[in-house]
């Protein structure tokens, strides 16, 4: 995930911003007690990326990776239209309680930029249906060039999605976030579909952690910069969440990338130690060789 890279990421202030009072009253409607679904995992499986994560002789990569986490951002859906086989020979490869989280093909949100896309959508939903329980949270990522002027795109989009199938989405435009008429419209568009507002956490783009969430469910796809500062990074997310699940959180999907992968699940075993100290949660910790 190349997006937001920086030259020094030493310069850039990482603080987190405030939580948004949006979420406060988003949170608001769901009980305090426990969280419902956590999940924590990379972007990528093949051995290519994730240096040194796999042991010698390892024949199945996603065989291993699943059975050494709980879910994997599947990017591999953006790039091609997969067919229905082909998400079923994944969900049969995937052990025990994994979950797969697909992204809507660059075709329908980077090509048709959500135009005259009902067809292709209601083909890549029936497609990625044969993950059966191991389908998690569907993700959408519009481009940098896509703007509120597509406010009615994305309102007859969300509204097309059938409801049983959960989505969230990444605006990328900044408009989203500085024109409040517009950051307003979106979001309240967002709760009335259920639908989940993902926030990224990249060195360059510090505009897109705009910490208003639109369901019980926080969407974290977190790019870390190969440098010192991403493990303390992850420590503020902790805090974060923890405040958010004082609030009445119910699902968090944490998914980390790098400019050089091969770190990953390194930075991953880390937090899901720390998640599980500070939550009392038992997710897996996965083996790292380089550890």
């Amino acid at each position: 995930m190349k997006f937001g890279k920086v030259s020094d990421p030493g310069s850039v202030d990482f603080n987190l911003p405030k939580t948004h009072p949006q979420t406060k009253e988003v949170l608001g409607n769901f009980e305090k007690s426990h969280f419902s679904d956590v999940r924590i995992g990379c972007a990528k499986w093949n051995r290519t990326d994730l240096k040194n994560f796999y042991p010698r002789g390892t024949k199945d990569e996603l065989a291993y990776y699943s059975s050494q986490f709980n879910s994997i951002e599947l990017n591999a859906s953006f790039y091609r239209m997969f067919p229905e086989e082909q998400f079923a020979k994944w969900e049969e490869k995937a052990e025990g309680d994994f979950k797969f989280f697909p992204k809507v093909p660059r075709i329908i949100s980077h090509i048709k930029r959500l135009n005259d896309a009902d067809v292709l959508t209601d083909d890549f939903i029936k497609n990625i249906l044969p993950l059966k329980e191991k389908m998690g949270m569907v993700f959408l990522q519009l481009r940098d060039d896509f703007g509120p002027k597509n406010m009615d795109r994305v309102k007859h989009f969300f509204e097309h999605w059938p409801e049983e199938v959960p989505l969230s989405a990444e605006f990328r435009h900044s408009d989203w976030y500085q024109d409040d008429k517009a950051a307003q419209e979106l979001n309240e568009l967002m709760i009335a579909n259920n639908i989940t507002h993902i926030i990224t956490d990249s060195a360059g783009r510090r505009d897109l952690l705009h910490m208003r969430l639109t369901t019980e469910s926080a969407f974290i796809r977190y790019n870390g910069a190969n440098h010192p500062t991403d493990y303390t990074r992850l420590d503020d997310w902790l805090d974060r969440l923890q405040e958010w699940y004082e609030m009445g959180l119910k699902n968090v999907y944490f998914f980390i990338h790098q400019n050089v992968e091969e770190s990953s699940p390194l930075l991953s075993a880390y937090f899901i130690e720390k998640f599980n100290k500070r939550f009392g949660t038992d997710i897996q910790i996965p083996k790292t060789l380089n550890k």
